[in-house]
């Protein structure tokens, strides 16, 4: 059996998957290949990529499914939100939604869409629940028999929050916390108070936290109540006269790229910690439901390292499986694997070691995107070798080798890594290469055989996805990976699933005793990771890289 799974909303993070007889062969979002950052559109090229990939035609499909339910219930909630004063009514927010309801249906949720662009097609189109997408890319790819699955995001259709229980291939909803008491929400709104993207810079909000302090009061817009915790959406989502509730209680508004004070640092504090407060309360409640202490994350709110870092060394939980592309883009995971739950059917328990799923490119390419630019480039007679020697000299290299990372992280394959001991990396590389803040942090990839020394409460981290306290004798020896409070978000790398990138942080290792290298996504500012050698190229041109290191190649400027 062939199936496709796909993401589309029109909100953020289209992606599309292919797997055949259960087994995951290929996934990409969309802005890898369209270079606009959290792609909203159709998944068109992501969808061919997979084709391709697949060797497969359109008319070979067995199942299309869609990351989401039908279009009217998405607008269904919508309405009762607004007749049950929980979304305000607003010209804007009526029109948008209307707007949102027009287009999805226009196309039947993308699938008439897919049949303009690609053909007819035999295959059975279907809407998949978004949490239950969800919660399959969580499950199906953990490796647990048992588990108690816990999804949290911004919105589903009706959902915000809600709970499972895997078993034997199988999965048992528990309960839903619905829309709109989201953390996400929660967590979005606040990012924009703070002068940043919504849906999209919670990473800055996160990084920020630690340098706030405790003080600022939040308890009218979250609190944990005697299950797991609210949300006061209308209070949130209310703004009179340009000005929102949240500015009325702390103050105004931060203005993008203006500088940050101390009131606004605390506010991500508070932020951060409520945040945490409020998912440890769901996963306990999740474990008590399910009287299981395996757990699966998924969905936009997982993506919170710091918190997730917190659950495991909790003591509450015995294992834990965060999805690498925990936010909509991983629905695609989750989709492509729903017919199997067919008629009480049992998902495929396929564990997820790694997420190089997307595109590759050959050194036979690589060097025709060189010529192309009339690069003169250098081929290297050992790859991993060379980069060592150059990182341990104190070079910012880019690292562009085999299949491209799916999830918001950069493994190994799409990276720029530079020297951990080095205490003024981090602001080079903020400030002449990815142009972003200085509060920034950045993470280590080390040997996995390693990370014991190194951290504290140290487990398998492939998808650098949990962060860690940096043990207190090791903090100035890796001083640019370890952030302002301690801590650490890193990538545990295994010689048998990436031998060249392993061999790369051994042979560092050699040269420096320290088995570990800074590692961020290859990507300027407001771009989307690299996908191809010409992607790599202007990237690499239009930053303070020394080299670049693609494929067997070097190019030095």
């Amino acid at each position: 059996m062939i199936t496709l799974g796909f993401n589309y909303s029109q909100m953020h993070d289209s992606s599309a998957c292919i797997a055949r007889d259960g087994e995951l062969l290929f996934a990409v979002a969309e802005e890898r290949i369209s270079r606009i950052k959290h792609d909203a559109g159709f998944p068109r090229h992501a969808i061919r990529a997979c084709l391709e990939f697949a060797k497969v035609r359109p008319d070979q499909l067995d199942f299309i499914c869609q990351g989401w339910p039908a279009p009217g219930k998405v607008f269904a909630t919508d309405l009762k939100c607004f007749l049950r004063g929980q979304y305000p009514i607003t010209y804007l927010n009526v029109l948008n939604s209307a707007r949102l309801y027009a287009s999805m249906a226009h196309q039947n949720g993308g699938f008439r869409s897919f049949t303009t662009l690609f053909g007819p097609t035999r295959a059975q189109m279907r809407f998949v629940d978004h949490h239950l997408a969800h919660a399959i890319s969580a499950y199906a790819y953990s490796g647990f028999d048992d588990a108690a699955v816990v999804v949290m995001d911004g919105r589903g259709a009706w959902e915000a929050s809600s709970i499972w229980y895997g078993h034997d291939g199988h999965l048992d909803h528990v309960l839903t916390i619905p829309w709109p008491n989201s953390l996400g929400l929660f967590y979005a709104q606040f990012t924009q108070y703070l002068g940043f993207v919504p849906n999209s810079d919670e990473w800055k909000v996160m990084g920020l936290a630690p340098y706030g302090k405790p003080g600022v009061n939040l308890n009218e817009f979250i609190s944990l109540n005697h299950e797991s915790y609210r949300v006061n959406a209308p209070l949130l989502l209310e703004r009179s006269n340009g000005t929102s509730a949240i500015a009325k209680q702390l103050g105004p508004e931060r203005m993008p790229e203006s500088e940050i004070d101390e009131s606004f640092k605390n506010v991500a504090f508070a932020v951060q910690d409520a945040c945490e407060a409020a998912m440890l309360a769901l996963v306990k409640l999740a474990t008590q439901k399910t009287k299981c202490r395996n757990v699966c994350l998924a969905g936009g709110v997982a993506l919170n390292s710091k918190a997730n870092g917190k659950i495991l060394a909790s003591g509450m939980i015995d294992k834990i499986f965060i999805q690498p592309a925990a936010s909509d883009d991983g629905v695609a995971l989750g989709a492509v694997l729903a017919p199997y739950m067919d008629n009480g059917g049992r998902l495929p328990m396929n564990p997820l070691r790694h997420a190089y799923l997307g595109p590759e490119f050959s050194d036979s390419e690589i060097e025709k995107a060189l010529r192309t630019y009339k690069l003169r480039a250098t081929k290297l007679d050992h790859v991993a070798a060379t980069t060592a020697e150059m990182l341990a000299a104190g070079k910012i290299i880019g690292w562009f080798q085999g299949r491209m990372e799916f999830g918001p992280r950069a493994l190994g394959d799409r990276s720029i890594l530079a020297d951990p001991r080095d205490p003024e990396m981090n602001a080079k590389v903020n400030n002449a290469v990815k142009f972003r803040e200085w509060w920034r942090p950045f993470a280590p990839s080390m040997l996995k055989e390693v990370a014991g020394e190194y951290l504290e409460h140290a487990c398998d981290s492939p998808f650098m996805i949990l962060t860690n306290p940096v043990r207190p004798e090791k903090r100035s020896i890796i001083p640019s990976v370890t952030h302002v409070d301690g801590s650490a978000r890193p990538q545990t790398v295994e010689k048998d699933i990436n031998p060249l990138y392993w061999n790369l942080i051994n042979e560092f290792g050699k040269r420096t005793g320290v088995p570990v290298v800074m590692n961020t996504s290859f990507n300027l500012r407001g771009e989307a990771i690299v996908n191809t050698p010409t992607d790599a190229v202007r990237t690499f041109f239009s930053s303070g890289m020394d080299a670049l290191v693609i494929g067997s190649y070097m190019v030095e400027k």
